[in-house]
């Protein structure tokens, strides 16, 4: 299953089996899953909710169309100044 299959409740649990004392080898076994992937939701996850683990995805969302609008309009605004210097 790939990582990004994974629900937020699973993933959760996935982290706890960890915290609890099982070996990240067998954890990562039976889930599936990389090493890595493990340590990088260790990372990310510890200690949050499913329900934080959602309001956390979707203020990374919100966070990244933000910058992106910020990006064009910077872009407008440069545009405007060179348009307005050339007039001059």
């Amino acid at each position: 299953m790939k990582a990004s299959q994974f629900s937020d409740a699973q993933k959760a649990f996935i982290i706890k089996q960890g915290e609890d004392g099982m070996s990240v080898a067998e954890i990562c076994r039976k889930a599936g899953i990389s090493q890595a992937t493990y340590f990088n939701w260790k990372k990310k996850y510890s200690g949050m909710m499913p329900s934080d683990m959602k309001r956390l995805r979707e203020l990374e969302q919100e966070n990244t169309r933000l910058k992106k609008i910020v990006a064009d309009l910077s872009l407008d605004k440069e545009m405007l100044q060179d348009i307005v210097r050339r007039k001059i």
